[in-house]
């Protein structure tokens, strides 16, 4: 599916609209809704950790974050990043990891549930 000469971002959006899609079955919509994401995530070290959090909590009304730093060097620290919520917006995490500086090297979990789309 994905080649290399696509850009990390897109494979990330790729990835977030392959597994949201609102589909018919039996004339019923539903939506397979991203309920849980693992990240793992570089970013420098301001701003700090309880900031990241914040910030990426605040992208929707149910988020949970939990965020994990694993390793720290001179410049940058590695993060595992945790998003809980009724509906993840992946794109809109993503867009906020990278205004804070941050840039998401892979999605290590997803727990995602099919739900019947109120019409």
């Amino acid at each position: 599916y994905i080649t290399k000469s696509v850009s990390q971002r897109d494979k990330y959006i790729y990835c977030y609209n392959y597994i949201n899609p609102v589909r018919k079955i039996n004339g019923v919509n539903i939506m397979v809704a991203v309920k849980r994401i693992v990240l793992d995530v570089l970013k420098p070290h301001q701003p700090g950790a309880v900031e990241f959090s914040q910030a990426i909590a605040e992208q929707g009304a149910d988020y949970g974050v939990r965020l994990i730093v694993l390793e720290m060097d001179e410049k940058t620290e590695t993060l595992r990043i945790e998003v809980m919520g009724s509906a993840i917006d992946f794109e809109t995490i993503l867009s906020t990891i990278n205004g804070m500086g941050g840039s998401v090297h892979s999605i290590d979990e997803v727990d995602v549930k099919n739900e019947v789309e109120a019409e």
